[in-house]
C-alpha cells in the first residue's frame, strides 16, 4: 500500500483554509511540509509560525521535512509545534543520535 501526501508548498496561500479542507475531504490523512532555510538548500519556505497556525485548523497529520541547517535543534521544536512526523538530513545533524532521541 502507498499513500500520497499533499504538499503545503503547492498551496495557494490566499486560500489555505479552503485548500486544507479540500485535501482532507479528498481523503488525505497527512499534509507534507517542506521547511527550507535558504542555507541548507537555496530556497526559503516557511517555519514554526505557519505550522503552529495551521495545527489548529485541521486534523490532518503533519509530515515535516526539515531541509535546514541545524536540524538537530529545530526538530524537537517542530514536534512541539504540532508535527506528527519529522524527517531530517543526516548531514544537517552533527549529532543524529541526539536528534533521534529528542
Amino acid at each position: 500500500m502507498f499513500e500520497i501526501l499533499p504538499s503545503l508548498l503547492a498551496a495557494d496561500f490566499t486560500r489555505i483554509g479552503e485548500q486544507l479542507e479540500q485535501v482532507a475531504s479528498a481523503g488525505a490523512r497527512m499534509l507534507h511540509f517542506d521547511v527550507m532555510d535558504g542555507h541548507f538548500v537555496p530556497n526559503i519556505s516557511f517555519g514554526l509560525p505557519v505550522l503552529e497556525s495551521l495545527r489548529g485548523r485541521t486534523r490532518l497529520q503533519f509530515d515535516v521535512h526539515l531541509m535546514i541547517t541545524d536540524a538537530d535543534s529545530y526538530a524537537p521544536r517542530f514536534v512541539e509545534a504540532g508535527a506528527d512526523l519529522v524527517s531530517v538530513h543526516v548531514e544537517a545533524c552533527p549529532h543524529i543520535d541526539r536528534t533521534i532521541r529528542a
